[in-house]
């Protein structure tokens, strides 16, 4: 079976798209709790108007550090979005989750934006 690339679709050029990149310093003995954690954020992130990229552990190398990434169409939605998450059951839930049990040491947000022609770009070929 032979696999095609998916079609690189360029964004609009008037659309300023931002991902949130947050780094995650957390317990490396209490990564089955972090990936809780990201897993409730997996069904509470997108109706909250987050576009949830993914949640990231350690794999190799630094086994302290996981990411997550979540792309808004606007800085005004993610502070919508923020206080959703603040407000709205499910995510104090979550925040709750995290505090009791300890395993994110802290964390850092960075705001990117994509650089059009470099986004999504699915393999050409197969290694």
């Amino acid at each position: 079976m032979q696999l095609k690339p998916l079609a690189h679709k360029p964004m609009a050029p008037n659309t300023m798209k931002i991902t949130c990149f947050i780094e995650y310093k957390i317990d490396p003995f209490k990564l089955e709790q972090f990936a809780q954690y990201a897993e409730n954020w997996g069904d509470i992130i997108p109706v909250y108007g987050g576009e949830l990229l993914g949640y990231f552990l350690p794999h190799e190398g630094t086994n302290d550090t996981a990411f997550g990434l979540i792309s808004f169409d606007s800085l005004a939605h993610y502070e919508r979005y923020r206080y959703k998450l603040k407000t709205e059951a499910a995510g104090k839930a979550n925040f709750q989750l995290a505090k009791q049990g300890e395993f994110i040491l802290s964390e850092k947000r960075s705001f990117l934006k994509p650089i059009a022609k470099t986004y999504q770009r699915a393999a050409e070929t197969k290694l």
